[in-house]
């Protein structure tokens, strides 16, 4: 077999097309802001095409804030279908009477019609007759977008080639004020840091006395978006019950003392 030069060779290694490499995915990593305000003029359209400012929303109660597309194939869906299921799981707070849902798509294209037919879905899903109004889903335009992204510290970058977009995913709370106070990241929130999260987010607004004694054993863990358990915690939390169990029992034993000292002295 006849073997072609060496600079033959070389002709065909430069004219073989070399596959390009892949570009690097883009960062969406959410950068937790705790405790930035969202500004309140950020203007949107709700579902029935009405202008609002997300400001509209704040005041009294904390707020449950999801970015996320209305087209999105999966990752959205798999979001706002974990929220409402942990969001049914936390007890008797209820949305709209103990705080609100904002969701806000982030795809300027998306219209009101839209997210209308998303709040139709997702409040039946809820399941809890007459809290429609504590449901909002909101529409908007890119420089509102945008800022409302940058106030939570959250990304979204379109891909054009396959009409997507690439993000992350996260549930974030607000105070009754509009300021960052917690991130759920991932999926599969669990409803006891989903409620503890409300108590928190709402500065003593919502929740009851068990409410406040857990969130002296869980810990919020800011790198993880969960709360976890801290052992210190219980054995300070169960040290307190201990005393406050000894000083009702002690108090009781004084009370039926004194009725017996003067029951005696009567007779």
């Amino acid at each position: 077999m006849r073997q072609l030069p060496a600079a033959a060779l070389l002709v065909v290694a430069l004219t073989v097309p070399v596959a390009s490499a892949a570009p690097p995915a883009p960062d969406v990593k959410i950068l937790p802001r705790p405790g930035h305000q969202v500004p309140p003029e950020l203007a949107f359209r709700d579902e029935d095409g009405e202008p609002v400012e997300i400001g509209r929303y704040f005041g009294e109660k904390p707020v449950v804030l999801v970015l996320s597309y209305f087209r999105c194939p999966r990752l959205c869906t798999e979001v706002l279908n974990d929220m409402t299921r942990a969001l049914r799981g936390v007890g008797p707070l209820s949305a709209g009477r103990d705080f609100q849902v904002v969701v806000v798509s982030f795809d300027p294209r998306e219209k009101p019609a839209l997210a209308a037919a998303k709040k139709r879905s997702y409040v039946d899903d809820y399941g809890r007759p007459g809290t429609e109004a504590g449901w909002h889903f909101l529409t908007g335009e890119k420089p509102d977008i945008d800022c409302l992204e940058e106030a939570v510290g959250f990304r979204a970058v379109y891909d054009a080639k396959d009409d997507q977009f690439a993000h992350d995913s996260a549930v974030i709370l607000l105070t009754p004020q509009g300021k960052v106070s917690r991130y759920l990241f991932g999926l599969g929130y669990n409803p006891r840091d989903m409620r503890l999260a409300l108590v928190e987010s709402s500065e003593g607004k919502v929740g009851s006395l068990l409410d406040h004694v857990l969130l002296l054993c869980f810990h919020y863990d800011p790198a993880k978006g969960k709360y976890s358990a801290t052992v210190l915690s219980i054995v300070r939390v169960g040290g307190a019950v201990t005393m406050l169990a000894m000083i009702v029992f002690w108090a009781r034993v004084a009370r039926r003392s004194l009725r017996t000292t003067d029951v005696a002295a009567a007779e």
